[in-house]
């Protein structure tokens, strides 16, 4: 089982988030970018972090 998004479902679900019409040629370009984001993304994604690691920084004043 893959746990890549179903990049069409998601970009039809965005564009009635934000009220935007693309055609088909701009949602498969957006399809092939964000599959391309995913798969640069992959080896970050599974690289295991100390679970004492903050993700983000914590400021205060």
């Amino acid at each position: 089982m893959s746990n890549e998004p179903d990049w069409a479902v998601w970009l039809e679900q965005m564009e009635q988030v934000l009220g935007v019409t693309l055609d088909d040629a701009r949602r498969d370009a957006l399809r092939v970018q964000f599959t391309r984001i995913a798969t640069m993304a992959q080896p970050l994604m599974a690289l295991p972090l100390d679970e004492r690691l903050d993700v983000a920084g914590v400021y205060k004043a």
